[in-house]
This record gives C-alpha cells, structure tokens and sequence, in this order.
C-alpha cells in the first residue's frame, strides 16, 4: 500500500499523505472508501499514530479525506478537491513546463505526455 523511505529528507507525515494522495488520484482508493484507521495503519507502518493522525488532517485539509464523528476517514468526491492545491498544482506545472521548453524539449511532445496521462485515467 504505502512505501516510507527513511533516506528521504521529507518528514514522514508527508510520505504518508503523498502516498495516500497517489492511491486516491490513481484510483486505487475511491470515493467513500474508509481509510484504514490511524491505530491500524500506524501498526502496519511502524510508526507513532500521531504520524498517521497528522498525514490524514492535511489530506482532510487539502479536500481529499472527510472525517465522520465516531466513523473515520473517508475519500472524499472528487469535486472537493481544494482549489487551492489545484492552483498551487498548475504553478508548479508551469513552471516545470517553461524549464522544459527552455531544456528543448517540444510542445507536441509535452502534449503527448498529458495525454498518455489523460488516457491513463487523468482527470480534467
């Protein structure tokens, strides 16, 4: 499910949310699924649960998670997504695009790469 690597300098809350945000992007994780519990996933992590807790409260923050009283963790929809991280999103795209056109690489082939990743089950 989750990969931690403990030779990455990102603090590990933030492999945990990064890789709970690929399932739900990916698919692997749909709308209205229940997370694992904190309790359940730090056991199998092998991490504090307050890890675990802190990973869930910035996905719940950015629009991917919502907490039910008493219930967990769930997917939350898809048009709930904060359209802030969405914009914070697009920045780093552009600017990731301008380096990538100043480095040669072609219009017509970053356009092929998004829509390979639209293809791949992107959305719009």
């Amino acid at each position: 499910m989750l990969h931690l690597d403990y030779r990455d300098a990102r603090p590990i809350y933030e492999q945990v949310q990064d890789g709970l945000r690929r399932l739900m992007v990916a698919g692997a994780m749909e709308e209205g699924e229940k997370l694992p519990s904190v309790r359940s996933l730090a056991s199998t992590l092998a991490i504090n649960p307050n890890t675990i807790q802190r990973a869930y409260e910035a996905l719940e923050t950015e629009g991917y998670v919502y907490s039910v009283p008493g219930k967990g963790s769930f997917v939350a929809p898809h048009t709930g997504v904060d359209g802030q991280r969405r914009e914070r999103l697009l920045m780093r795209f552009d600017a990731v695009t301008e380096e990538l056109l100043y480095l040669g690489v072609t219009g017509d082939s970053l356009m092929a790469r998004i829509q390979a990743a639209e293809t791949r089950g992107g959305r719009t």
